[in-house]
This record gives structure tokens, C-alpha cells and sequence, in this order.
């Protein structure tokens, strides 16, 4: 294969490699890249970890809770390939407040829209996994973020 020169580089690999069309879109690797917003934190109280029996990858979370079980401060270590990460980025975005009845739920709604079974859940930013919709061995990386979490709260006892 002949290299492009310079001044086609980044629109020959775009094309080669599929970035910007098909499961990896800017939009998802943007939203991977977020995830250094959320570094690991083990001074949190409550950690969960949930691993993607199709592809191997996996998620921690680590995360602190107020007495009424909603979460306060959230950390995550990904294993997870860029669709898993930029599902956690979306997790993460939006987790803060939400208890663990509100998170089992949008995980729920999560679980059945990736199948086709019902309208895309209310959770800001899920359009941007709309492609991935279409790859179900990615589907299991999606709700690692959800899973962890759940985890974490599991022995969490709102007051």
C-alpha cells in the first residue's frame, strides 16, 4: 500500500481506518477522551466493577453517596474498548444525583433500547451511541458503566 503524503494523511486514514463513519465516529472517540475527567479516586467509599462477558472489557467505578443514597462524587477505571469508554464518559456525565432506583432503571430502559425494544432512554448523550446499536458483541461494553455502578451501590442503605 502506498502512504499519502502529508497533506492527505488525515483524510486517507479517516477513510482507511473508518473514523467518522461506522461504530468508532468522532463522536465516540471524543466522548472516550472524557474519561480523564472522571480519573479513579480509592479514597471513595462504595466500589463496583462489572466486566462484558463478549469482548473482555471492564469497568470501575468508585463512587460516594449522601445519606439518601444519591451519588456525590463519582471516579472510573476503564478496560474497555472506545465505545465502552465513551458510555461511561455518558454515565459519568449525567450519574451525579441519581440513586441507585434511578440508575437500576436507566439501565433497564439502556438494556432494552440497545435490543430495539423500546425509544431511546432518557439519559443525556445516548444519541451518541446510536451507532452501536447496530454491533451487539459492543452492547455488553455499553452497560459496563451502569453494571459497576450498580455494584457499588449494592450495599449502599439510603436513611
Amino acid at each position: 500500500m502506498k502512504l499519502p503524503n502529508a497533506k492527505h494523511a488525515n483524510r486517507f486514514w479517516a477513510i482507511e481506518v473508518g473514523v467518522g463513519k461506522g461504530l468508532y465516529t468522532p463522536e465516540i472517540l471524543a466522548l472516550a477522551m472524557e474519561l480523564a475527567n472522571t480519573p479513579w479516586d480509592d479514597a471513595l467509599p462504595h466500589k463496583g466493577t462489572a466486566r462484558s462477558r463478549s469482548c473482555g472489557s471492564t469497568i470501575d467505578v468508585a463512587l460516594a453517596t449522601d445519606p439518601a443514597g444519591a451519588v456525590t462524587a463519582l471516579g472510573l477505571r476503564p478496560h474497555a474498548c472506545a465505545v465502552g469508554q465513551a458510555s461511561a464518559a455518558l454515565f459519568a456525565r449525567s450519574a451525579l444525583g441519581r440513586n441507585k432506583a434511578e440508575i437500576a432503571q436507566s439501565r433497564s430502559a439502556l438494556a432494552k433500547w440497545l435490543v430495539g425494544d423500546t425509544l431511546r432512554p432518557v439519559w443525556p448523550g445516548l444519541e451518541n451511541l446510536e451507532a452501536a446499536r447496530a454491533y451487539p458483541a459492543r452492547h455488553g461494553a455499553i452497560m459496563l458503566a451502569w453494571d459497576a455502578a450498580l455494584d457499588a451501590l449494592s450495599g449502599v442503605r439510603a436513611t
